[in-house]
């Protein structure tokens, strides 16, 4: 089977960068046709640049990558420093990526190469303001995607960043609401899932143990990352979100779910960007996404070390 066209729109995060790695370190899986930075857990000038330092350390220069949207759909921008650092990607030292930006910008590309190339897979990492303002733009290029694969929202665990929502999700709800209205086919990683996927000590050492660049790389960002939901959730080790979306790409059989209806919240103040989750079918709305709820850790962080120690 060839590889499954993909465009990762995303925000790094450190989590963010390692999903990135995940990705270069899969050609026979997927294949990147390009990545569009959107503003999320840093500006987009920052995401732009940390996607470039994570292409280089992958050893992929090649890559393309576009600078996208610098503010979410009609709302001002919410960013999470507190979390990822001033840069996005606190923890090691880091040197200035060489690789040029592309001076087509996110929105376009995707809707370019949406409409020149068939089956095109979206992997939304962070905010979905690219996607979004891409099918608003042109809406003749939703029938032409194959999946919309994504990190946000939440059932059981409901909030992250407010009690009712999600980080991803609270920053650009207009945007969420359009990619899940779309009616493309539509998979879901939400905190539900990430939460079960935490980096422990055991995780950790074995992508440091790879003694290779990448690996002391994604150690030392994973180090810098879990000191905050460690000590917000009390647990071993920090959620890795975004790496669920490539890994669920490469090995779909790590992850169980649902396919229930999703509503986004958007114009509550108290519950603004709340995914609106019919896990146990009680209302009459269509199914419109496959939600996961369990997620193998052990196998996820095996293949994940697994690939890693290719870069």
């Amino acid at each position: 089977m060839p590889p499954r066209k993909i465009i990762i729109d995303t925000d790094p995060g450190q989590d963010d960068a390692v999903a990135i790695l995940l990705a270069l370190a899969s050609p026979e899986d997927v294949e990147v046709l390009g990545i569009t930075a959107a503003a999320g857990n840093v500006t987009v000038a920052k995401t732009s640049r940390n996607i470039r330092i994570v292409c280089e350390l992958a050893g992929k220069p090649e890559t393309k990558v576009y600078a996208g949207s610098d503010h979410p759909i009609g709302r001002p921008l919410v960013t999470a420093e507190h979390v990822h650092g001033d840069t996005g990607i606190d923890g090691p030292e880091m040197v200035e990526p060489t690789m040029p930006l592309q001076e087509q910008n996110g929105v376009d590309f995707i809707i370019e190469t949406v409409r020149n190339t068939d089956d095109v897979t979206l992997c939304t990492l962070g905010p979905m303001t690219n996607v979004g303002l891409a099918f608003q733009k042109a809406p003749d290029i939703i029938p032409r995607v194959r999946e919309i694969v994504l990190m946000g929202g939440a059932y059981f665990e409901v909030g992250n960043y407010t009690p009712a929502a999600e980080f991803n999700i609270y920053v650009d709800p207009e945007a969420a609401e359009i990619v899940f209205k779309s009616g493309r086919p539509i998979t879901v990683m939400p905190l539900d899932v990430t939460h079960k996927a935490l980096t422990t000590p055991e995780h950790v050492a074995a992508i440091r143990n790879l003694g290779t660049k990448v690996g002391d790389m994604t150690a030392a960002w994973l180090d810098f990352f879990e000191r905050f939901d460690k000590d917000k959730y009390g647990t071993d080790g920090a959620p890795l979100h975004d790496p669920c979306v490539i890994a669920y790409l490469i090995k779909p059989d790590l992850f169980k779910g649902r396919f229930i209806n999703v509503e986004i919240e958007t114009q509550s103040d108290l519950t603004r960007g709340m995914t609106v989750a019919d896990w146990w079918g009680v209302s009459d709305r269509a199914p419109n996404a496959m939600f996961m709820g369990d997620i193998d850790a052990d196998g996820f962080y095996r293949l994940l070390a697994e690939r890693l120690a290719r870069l």
